[in-house]
């Protein structure tokens, strides 16, 4: 990755919210001003965002609803641009100097958008009988740049809506590449900088993703889902044996039945947060692949042989079962992977935060382009939020104790970002008087109706037949 210069923002307080919130109004090439404002409403909005159309109500907002709902619809947004802006932002330091990221899918779900194309069925947790369910909605994949300490802060820094036509696996690894890039290029990564470390949750297929991202200072760590088998690395080919060395031999570690244990190269105890745990590591490990969960390899090469570390995290809540993509991982390193993993449960309050309070998923908007302009404005509003906290610690209401920045919560500095917005500025133009148009006329039907969508995977092997070539046979 070639290191380029940092952002044109570089110093601290309003000075880099005011870079930032300037850089992001460039970044709206079409109705930007509308788009600007509509982003500071959702920053000064009293309370959650239920609805686009109160948004509109707020001072920040200084036109119509309909240009809000136009901006939306008609606006756009540069995504190149601002995804190179997100990642100029100063990122929360750790102690070794490194990053640590965070990917992850969450769902915006439209059950009742029937004429919206690009739905899928996401999967939701719910309680009692219908625990699991499979509801159609617009799945989108984040990435965050995850902080030390017990504050649940992060950077979003990318955000890509998953179609019907993606592999989910191909579009995460597109987007870490992207992401590692850009911070490359921000000066956020230099040559000589620990390798990025990118964890995940199960779901996720950590060995692909770390064949797609080799030729990267990258390492993927993600928990495994049960029934996991690993094997030890192949003895060395003997000369007198004729044949094909065999890949996969020696005793298995398999996660189901936590069998297997000797071998290890790492043994050692730790303490976490739900109490003591005895952490076991295996180097050198390798899973049996198959063609079915490797579409996109050659058909005329053999599928690789892909080597990490094997975690194994016992505690008191039962086993938790690691993979990360280096090889030998020491004692010192095989802590650094399983405690940046229990980090990654911040990015659900992120997710919380953007969904309960800024209101990511509140609209019923019916394009998809639609939904991505609106994604990236609350994504601008959650990282403006980040920047604002040494100016948010100035302002408080009486009964409220004096924090210093960084313990500031989101909540907190949302409240006061009216005061924030003041000082840094804004560079959205006044709005010009108009009249309103006219409108479908009172009385008259919709002709023109919405053609209905298709909800799920595209099967572009088997693409789907008509009536009459099922009659055929």
């Amino acid at each position: 990755m070639a290191v380029g210069s940092s952002m044109p923002w570089g110093g601290a307080g309003e000075g880099v919210l005011a870079g930032f919130r300037g850089e992001f109004y460039r970044c709206l090439p079409a109705r930007g001003d509308a788009l600007f404002e509509l982003c500071d409403a959702v920053l000064c909005a009293a309370g959650p965002v239920r609805d686009l159309a109160r948004l509109s109500l707020v001072p920040e907002f200084r036109r119509g609803h309909g240009a809000l709902y136009d901006a939306l619809g008609c606006g756009r947004v540069d995504f190149g641009r601002l995804r190179l802006a997100v990642a100029g932002l100063p990122l929360p330091a750790w102690p070794d100097g490194g990053i640590r990221l965070a990917v992850d899918v969450s769902a915006w779900l439209r059950p009742e958008a029937a004429a919206s194309p690009g739905r899928m069925f996401c999967h939701v947790h719910g309680r009692g009988a219908n625990a699991g369910q499979r509801i159609p909605g617009w799945p989108y994949s984040l990435v965050t740049a995850l902080g030390p300490g017990a504050s649940s802060w992060g950077v979003l820094l990318d955000a890509a809506r998953i179609g019907p036509d993606d592999d989910e696996t191909d579009l995460t690894a597109a987007q870490l590449r992207d992401v590692a890039g850009r911070l490359a290029a921000a000066g956020r990564w230099r040559p000589g900088d620990p390798p990025v470390l990118v964890v995940m949750d199960a779901g996720y297929d950590p060995v692909r993703l770390a064949h797609l991202l080799r030729d990267l200072p990258v390492t993927v760590c993600a928990r495994l889902r049960a029934g996991r088998v690993f094997y030890p690395p192949a003895p060395p080919r003997d000369p007198s044996v004729p044949g094909r060395v065999p890949k996969h031999t020696g005793t298995p570690v398999r996660c189901a039945a936590g069998t297997g244990s000797g071998g290890a190269a790492v043994t050692a105890a730790a303490v976490t947060g739900h109490g003591p745990a005895a952490v076991t590591a295996w180097h050198r490990v390798h899973q049996k692949l198959n063609r079915r969960g490797w579409p996109s390899h050659p058909r005329d090469e053999e599928l690789p042989v892909i080597e990490g570390t094997l975690i194994r995290l016992a505690g008191a809540r039962g086993d938790m079962w690691l993979w990360a993509s280096e090889p030998a991982a020491d004692a010192g390193r095989t802590a650094r992977l399983w405690q940046a993993y229990l980090r990654r449960f911040d990015i659900e309050h992120c997710f919380r935060f953007l969904k309960q309070q800024l209101g990511w998923t509140a609209p019923l908007l019916r394009d998809p382009e639609a939904a991505d302009r609106w994604t990236w404005l609350v994504i601008a509003a959650w990282n403006q939020l980040w920047l604002a906290r040494p100016l948010a610690s100035a302002a408080r209401l009486p009964w409220q104790p004096a924090l210093p920045p960084g313990e500031m919560t989101p909540g907190r500095v949302r409240a006061q970002f009216r005061c924030a917005r003041q000082t840094a500025g804004t560079p959205a133009r006044a709005p010009k008087p108009g009249r309103p148009g006219p409108g479908r006329p009172k009385g008259s039907k919709n002709k023109r109706k919405a053609p209905r969508q298709p909800v799920g995977k595209r099967n572009r092997k088997y693409p789907k037949r008509t009536p009459k070539q099922r009659q055929v046979k």
